[in-house]
């Protein structure tokens, strides 16, 4: 990628499409018990309405999907997927989030090259590592995410669900992490709360860091670091919590001991439920500190 892009790390745990091993068996049946288990958890809060919708952008028309509380206006939240993109776990999660109280838009971060599902079901990170980096690059390209972020954030102000006197959220997950807190610096009188989950490239040597954005923020912030990542990259949550600090915004830096990469997302081949709970919950605690 171009020097003035920016970094969206990710890591090899992010991809679950390659041939099944032991390892991924395994996790492809707690991936199912959880799901079944959001689902469940879905049903014991509001009710829901999801609608597949499609938003007119600088760069293009993308496709997503928006999930609200059937019944009066909530808080709006942006969802980052992960590397996989948009596809039916992340639905789960957004419906989930919507139970909650939240009117909640989850876009295909990749619409520049294509609907979603992209990269696609049968994507194995051994052989098509290329097709990851190109479809990562063009929302890494100078200015895509920002415009991305402002067209969609927008999108949610027009629709009725939303309750334009709440200030909105943001959460990410992998490279969607670097993209809450590019959201958050945008437009800080809209995104009072954000949520960072195992995001890659946060805090980095570059002009054009996503850390260097905190002191634009008005922001409850969770960041949620992943124990493997946190042992790469020790010095990170040090320079995360020292940036927040000097720009008094309130943020929780946690690393998740035995959460590795990916372990919020439920078909990830590293999925814990109860540090993915821990997470979930941390996020709710988060967003009724900002969007109250």
């Amino acid at each position: 990628m171009a020097n003035d892009t920016f970094d969206l790390d990710c890591d090899e745990d992010c991809f679950t499409s390659a041939p099944l091993s032991r390892r991924t068996f395994g996790a492809a049946s707690v991936a199912a018990a959880s799901l079944a288990g959001i689902n469940a958890a879905t049903a014991q809060g509001l009710d829901v309405t999801e609608t597949d919708v499609e938003i007119v952008t600088p760069d293009g028309t993308c496709d997503a999907v928006y999930f609200h509380p059937t019944e009066g206006k909530h808080p709006g939240v942006l969802k980052w997927t992960d590397i996989m993109g948009l596809r039916p776990v992340f639905r789960d999660m957004g419906r989930r989030l919507a139970s909650q109280g939240y009117s909640v838009l989850v876009p295909n971060p990749f619409y520049r090259d294509g609907p979603a599902p992209l990269p696609g079901p049968d994507f194995n990170f051994a052989t098509d590592r290329d097709v990851a980096m190109k479809l990562m690059g063009n929302i890494a390209a100078p200015g895509a995410a920002e415009r991305d972020a402002q067209t969609f954030v927008a999108w949610l102000d027009a629709q009725g669900q939303v309750d334009s006197n709440s200030k909105m959220g943001t959460t990410g997950y992998c490279m969607g992490g670097p993209l809450t807190m590019r959201t958050a610096g945008l437009l800080p009188d809209r995104i009072g709360a954000a949520g960072s989950f195992h995001g890659g490239g946060l805090a980095t040597d570059r002009d054009n860091s996503p850390h260097l954005l905190i002191p634009k923020m008005k922001v409850h912030y969770h960041i949620g670091i992943a124990d493997n990542d946190d042992k790469r990259e020790p010095e990170v949550k040090n320079i995360l919590r020292a940036a927040f600090d000097a720009a008094n915004v309130p943020a929780t830096i946690k690393v998740y001991e035995g959460g590795d990469h990916g372990w919020c997302v439920p078909s990830s081949a590293v999925y814990n439920e109860a540090q993915a709970e821990a997470a979930w919950a941390a996020l709710l605690d988060t967003f009724k500190a900002g969007l109250a």
